[in-house]
């Protein structure tokens, strides 16, 4: 679980803040009225979230593909002729 702070006292507390995060293992959440509005995370879990985020390219192409390679123009002809019900 994060912790949470006040935006006016984690702007006081930054240098602790980011050795928490970076030494302890922890994730912070910034708030202002009670709301989270931003979150302190390491280096390491930013990669790993944006990993997460991204599917691998080799998926991307399997389900977007038509069971064989086609080249760029030919994604753009079935995309177009998708968006318009021409199935030629």
């Amino acid at each position: 679980m994060a912790y949470e702070i006040p935006v006016t006292q984690a702007r006081a507390e930054l240098a602790d803040l980011i050795n928490r995060v970076v030494y302890g293992g922890e994730r912070v959440v910034v708030t202002r009225h009670g709301k989270p509005l931003v979150a302190l995370v390491s280096a390491a879990d930013l990669d790993a979230l944006e990993s997460a985020a991204a599917p691998p390219v080799e998926v991307v192409r399997t389900v977007s593909g038509t069971g064989t390679s086609s080249t760029l123009d030919d994604r753009g002809r079935y995309d177009v002729a998708a968006r318009h019900g021409d199935h030629h």
